[in-house]
């Protein structure tokens, strides 16, 4: 059996911190990752892309609306990646904040190109697949760069998550990326330094502007969700346990690239 690297440093959160996320729909965390780790992380979430076709130069300078966020779900067993995704450390904290044991879900590469990588439009993670309860379910979105609102930091909503499931529509970019229809006139930019990560309910409205740098926003976004969660079958129109559905627990790969 592969043992997993310690990435994410151990953490108990307050009551204060606990209340914050649950009266705002967020929370950030500085210093998330062990010291030292970043450099490494974040050439392991490039060698993911650059195995399945999209290699770093082409990250410098955005061509198309797939750069405004490069998504890849593959991670090494053994790695650094598996480490940040399946670490105690980290699933502590996620279920700290939902409040029960946390189970992975769905995480991917959040890496916007530079030179114009286009803006992420407002939106919940509940827009695309549905959870219930939906704050049973977490994001810890990990910066292994600086992030400013110059190169398409995240920007958040402050207690959306209260409005509940919101109306979207297609964000009009010619791919299948939702928007809220109401466009939020009032956000936080999310400044962070590498190895800090914010973590979000997934009813928080969130998205990023454009990375107007010339060098590639690099991050990860981890995802779990509380054992009694359940998801929305669009195809026969019923709820059904998420943690039975084993397509959304994305198990590490041997070798990467195109399987």
């Amino acid at each position: 059996m592969t043992q997993t690297p310690v990435v994410v440093r151990p953490l108990t959160l307050t009551e204060n911190e606990r209340y914050f996320y649950g009266e705002y729909g967020y929370l950030t965390i500085p210093g998330l990752l062990a010291e030292g780790i970043v450099a490494d992380l974040r050439e392991q979430v490039l060698d993911v892309l650059a195995a399945n076709g999209i290699h770093r130069a082409q990250l410098d300078q955005a061509s198309d609306t797939a750069d405004k966020l490069r998504q890849n779900p593959q991670y090494l067993a053994g790695s650094l990646l598996d480490g940040l995704i399946n670490g105690p450390n980290t699933l502590a904290i996620a279920s700290q904040l939902i409040g029960g044991r946390a189970v992975r879900y769905l995480p991917f590469t959040a890496v916007k190109a530079g030179g114009g990588g286009g803006q992420f439009h407002f939106h919940q993670d509940n827009n695309y697949t549905q959870h219930d309860p939906a704050l049973g379910s977490i994001n810890i979105w990990v910066a292994l760069d600086e992030m400013t609102p110059e190169n398409g930091c995240l920007q958040m909503v402050p207690g959306s998550h209260k409005a509940g499931v919101l109306d979207w529509e297609n964000a009009g970019d010619g791919d299948s990326h939702r928007k809220v229809k109401l466009d939020p006139k009032t956000f936080l930019p999310i400044r962070m330094r590498a190895g800090d990560a914010v973590a979000f309910t997934r009813l928080t409205v969130h998205g990023s502007g454009p990375n107007y740098t010339n060098q590639a926003r690099v991050a990860y976004g981890l995802q779990y969700h509380r054992e009694d969660v359940n998801y929305f079958d669009a195809k026969d129109e019923s709820w059904k346990l998420l943690v039975a559905n084993r397509r959304f627990q994305t198990e590490p790969v041997e070798k990467l690239g195109p399987q």
